[in-house]
């Protein structure tokens, strides 16, 4: 993928079900690319593309790994985040969560098929909060 198709948005992003990637959020705005959806490309070094709805439990478990996504950052274009606000989340990040038991739910239509490198379709469905997948 180019740097352009990365920017552009949706247009050349597929999901983890291999269809155009959706939209994870615009209030708060999310994603790398703050377009309001899981983008990724070679600057996000850290795969901004789970599309999580956070609970209190994950910001909690963020925040004692060192990642306080409560706390607004404004000049990140950062809100600070609360329970049931959906946001892309790296993916490792999601992983670690998965694997501690905390692993927010995740929105599969608006999460990037690179997630995939880090964990299953299988981990993402069984989080899934569209369960018609």
């Amino acid at each position: 993928m180019s740097d352009s198709s990365a920017e552009s948005g949706q247009s050349a992003s597929l999901n983890v079900l291999g269809q155009p990637l959706a939209q994870c959020s615009l209030d708060p705005l999310t994603g790398f690319y703050r377009d309001g959806c899981c983008n990724t490309g070679d600057q996000d070094a850290g795969s901004h593309t789970v599309c999580a709805v956070m609970t209190d439990e994950f910001l909690a478990f963020s925040a004692e790994r060192g990642n306080d996504l409560s706390t607004p950052r404004p000049a990140w274009q950062f809100p600070g985040l609360k329970a049931g606000d959906q946001w892309c989340l790296c993916a490792a990040r999601w992983r670690e969560a998965l694997d501690a038991g905390v692993a927010p739910r995740v929105r599969l239509e608006a999460t990037h098929a690179a997630t995939l490198r880090y964990v299953s379709l299988d981990q993402l469905k069984a989080h899934a909060i569209d369960r018609n997948h």
